[in-house]
């Protein structure tokens, strides 16, 4: 099967900046954020740069227990990342591969718009339909709590 893409855009009043670096250091926050849907997670190889991994781990909230990710790409003066799912979750069992690119942007009205597209490439009789779905619902459940992190925390990824 070919390629599929689904995006998505998220406005906040949390700074581009910020946001960003939340993202990239999802690992750390998410547990605290979250506790609910992230059991617990980790940067497992490298220092936070291009091929770095790290793995969520997550509670019976999710339908598997775990995911590992790859940073594929980070520009850090255009707030802009791209990461690979290589092990865990749907991988092998609904889809052949998956990657995100986020993109954050300040706009001229105060307000930071992330910028979210996500490439997979299902499995041969696989319908994706519902998962693209609840991608979407994770990905702005992640944005969100980080904005609010960073909104109650003026000092937090200045």
């Amino acid at each position: 099967m070919s390629p599929s893409t689904w995006t998505l855009e998220i406005e906040s009043p949390a700074p581009a900046a910020r946001l960003f670096k939340a993202v990239l250091d999802w690992h750390n926050l998410a547990p605290k954020l979250l506790p609910n849907v992230i059991a617990s997670a980790a940067g497992i190889q490298g220092d936070g740069s291009v091929g770095s991994v790290r793995q969520l781990n997550f509670t019976s909230a999710m339908p598997f227990g775990y995911v590992k990710e790859r940073l594929d790409f980070v520009d850090f003066d255009k707030f802009e990342c791209k990461q690979s799912l290589i092990e865990g979750g749907d991988l092998g069992k609904k889809i052949e591969s998956a990657s995100t690119q986020f993109k954050f942007e300040q706009t001229s009205k105060g307000v930071c718009v992330c910028k979210v597209v996500t490439t997979y490439k299902p499995l041969p009789g696989v319908e994706n339909k519902d998962e693209v779905a609840k991608a979407k619902e994770a990905v702005t459940a992640i944005i969100k709590a980080a904005e609010a992190h960073l909104l109650a925390n003026p000092g937090s990824y200045a």
